[in-house]
């Protein structure tokens, strides 16, 4: 019962700044449709790219310090650096997704870029979850390793 009220909470903690992370992207996407790029490839490639770094930033600083704090042991800057970086590729795959619908939700309904990623957002924030849950913040247990002289000394499960 409490690892389900658990997940819960975390959940809730990821759509709120989920939230704030698509606020984020939106309103750089806003001023580089409204003030940067006027053609369709600025619009509706590079603001969409440019909006997803921006908002990848934001939603790994939520994830790191706010909705799995408890799931990191060993704070570090090399471990910070190291998560932000399979954050970022997995964050790729998911606007992967992200602009396979943007481009989908375009065609078919010739709605404005804003609208289109809004919608996009829902399909691929699923994904993105899961990746986050189950792979960047993944608690990691601790296993003893033993050596020839008896005693052991404790790491985590990538050896460090």
């Amino acid at each position: 019962m409490k690892a389900g009220i658990l997940k819960l909470r975390i959940y809730l903690q990821f759509v709120v700044s989920r939230l704030f992370g698509t606020g984020v992207d939106t309103f750089v996407l806003w001023i580089c449709d409204h003030f940067i790029f006027t053609s369709y490839f600025g619009k509706f490639i590079l603001s969409p790219t440019i909006s997803f770094e921006f908002a990848v930033l934001s939603n790994f600083m939520c994830s790191y310090f706010w909705i799995w704090k408890s799931r990191l042991a060993h704070r570090s800057t090399r471990d910070f650096f190291l998560r932000f970086l399979v954050f970022n590729l997995s964050s790729g795959a998911g606007f992967l997704i992200k602009m396979v619908f943007l481009l989908i939700f375009q065609k078919i309904f010739e709605w404005n870029v804003v609208y289109c990623n809004l919608a996009a957002l829902l399909i691929s924030g699923i994904f993105n979850y899961l990746v986050a849950d189950m792979l960047v913040f993944k608690s990691r247990k601790q296993v003893k390793v033993g050596s020839v002289g008896g005693g052991g000394d404790e790491c985590d499960s990538l050896g460090a």
